[in-house]
C-alpha cells in the first residue's frame, strides 16, 4: 500500500516497537492519564461493552483481525469488545449501521479498502460518505494480494506468467466479486501488460475452489486466504502487490520489482468510529491498539498480514489517498455494483 504506511513494520523489531510507542504517544498526547473521559464529569471510557461491527461474514480476514485485536483490547481494559458481523452489499450494510450509531465510542467498526475507498465509486447510490461520516482511528494491517496459479500452469516466475498471458490471450481470473480488490488487481495487471484478461466474479470461496480445480487460470487473492494452499504446494505464488515484499512471504517478489513500478493493490484494515466521536476517545483507542499490536505481530505475519499502526492523522491521510486512487481504477474498469 502507501509507502508511508509500510515503513513502521518494515524496520527491525526493536525500531518498530519504538515507532509504535512514539505513534501511540503522539496520538494520546492530549488524552487524560489512565482511562479517558469523553466529557468532564463523565464515567471513564470504556465502562461497558464495546460493539465492534465487521461488515463481512465470520472467518474472513476482516473478522479474524477484528477478533484478534478485540481480544487484546478486552484483556487490556477488562471490558468486552464484542464482534458483531453485519455482512451485505459489499460491506455497506454494516458500515451504515456504524455511521448511524451514537458517537460515544461504544460502537466501532473494523473496515477495509472496499467499503471505505472502492464502494463510493462502485455504487451509484450510497446513503453515507465514508470520508466524512466516519473517523479513522488507527490502521491495523496491510494485506497484499498475491498472484497465484495452479501447479499445472507451465510457469514458475512472474515474468514467465506475463509471457504466457501474452501468448495465450484471454486468460481467465477469478475474484470474490465485481469491484473487489481481487477484481481490480486483475484489471490493473491486464492494462499494464497490454493483455485482455477475462474476469470471472464469484461469491466467497468458490473462486479459490475453481482455481484449484482448473476452471480458471489465476487469481489475485489476499495472502491469508491462500497461504495454506501455497505452503501445501497446491498453488504457486508468483508475485505480491505491496510496495515492499510481504513479511509473510519474503521470497515472493513484488509486481513492482518485476518490471511494473507503482503496481500497488490489495487490502488494508483499520478501526473507524462514527463522526462526532470525542477526540479523547479516539486518542485512547488509537493508543491502545498501537500498544497491543506488537503482541500480535508474529501471529499476523504468520497468517499473512503486515501490522501497521500509527496515528489517526496518518490513517486519515492514507484513506483519502486510497479513495482517490481506487476512484480512478473503478472508472477505468467500468465496474459497477448494478
Amino acid at each position: 500500500m502507501n509507502a508511508d504506511h509500510t515503513t513502521m513494520f518494515n524496520t527491525p523489531v526493536g525500531s518498530r516497537r519504538q515507532l509504535l510507542a512514539t505513534a501511540a504517544g503522539m496520538a494520546a498526547g492530549f488524552a487524560l492519564p489512565g482511562q479517558v473521559f469523553a466529557q468532564a464529569g463523565s464515567a471513564p471510557y470504556p465502562n461497558k461493552p464495546v460493539r465492534v461491527v465487521v461488515a463481512f461474514t465470520a472467518g474472513g480476514t476482516t473478522d479474524i483481525l477484528a477478533r484478534s485485536v478485540g481480544q487484546k483490547l478486552t484483556e487490556r481494559w477488562k471490558q468486552p469488545f464484542v464482534i458483531d458481523n453485519k455482512p451485505g452489499a459489499g460491506g455497506n450494510i454494516g458500515t451504515e449501521q456504524v455511521v448511524r450509531a451514537a458517537p460515544d465510542g461504544y460502537t466501532l467498526i473494523v473496515n477495509s479498502v472496499g467499503p471505505i475507498a472502492v464502494n463510493p465509486s462502485l455504487y451509484k447510490r450510497m446513503s453515507y460518505n465514508p470520508l466524512t461520516d466516519l473517523v479513522p482511528v488507527v490502521q491495523i494491517a496491510d494485506v497484499p494480494n498475491v498472484l497465484v496459479v495452479s501447479p499445472s500452469m507451465p510457469v514458475q516466475t512472474f515474468e514467465e506468467f506475463v509471457a504466457y498471458a501474452k501468448a495465450k490471450q484471454g486468460l481467465s481470473y477469478g475474484s470474490t466479486g465485481t469491484g473487489t480488490s481481487a477484481h481490480l488487481s486483475g484489471f490493473m495487471l491486464g492494462k499494464r501488460i497490454g493483455v485482455d484478461l477475462l474476469h470471472v466474479p464469484y461469491k466467497g470461496a468458490n473462486a479459490l475452489n475453481d482455481l484449484l480445480g482448473g476452471q480458471i487460470n489465476f487469481m489475485f487473492a489476499t495472502i491469508p486466504s491462500v497461504i495454506s494452499q501455497i505452503q501445501a504446494g497446491k498453488l504457486k505464488a508468483l508475485a505480491v502487490t505491496s510496495v515492499k515484499r510481504s513479511r509473510s512471504m519474503p521470497d515472493v517478489p513484488t509486481v513492482s520489482e518485476r518490471g511494473f513500478p507503482g503496481f500497488v493493490a490489495g487490502s488494508w484494515f483499520g478501526f473507524f468510529a462514527p463522526k462526532g466521536t470525542p477526540l479523547l476517545v479516539v486518542a485512547q483507542l488509537n493508543r491502545a491498539v498501537n500498544e497491543v499490536l506488537p503482541s500480535l505481530e508474529a501471529q499476523m505475519i504468520r497468517e499473512g498480514a503486515d501490522p501497521v499502526g500509527g496515528t489517526p492523522e496518518q490513517f486519515s491521510q492514507f484513506v483519502k489517498k486510497e479513495h482517490e486512487k481506487w476512484k480512478l481504477v473503478v472508472r477505468q474498469s467500468g465496474a459497477t455494483s448494478e
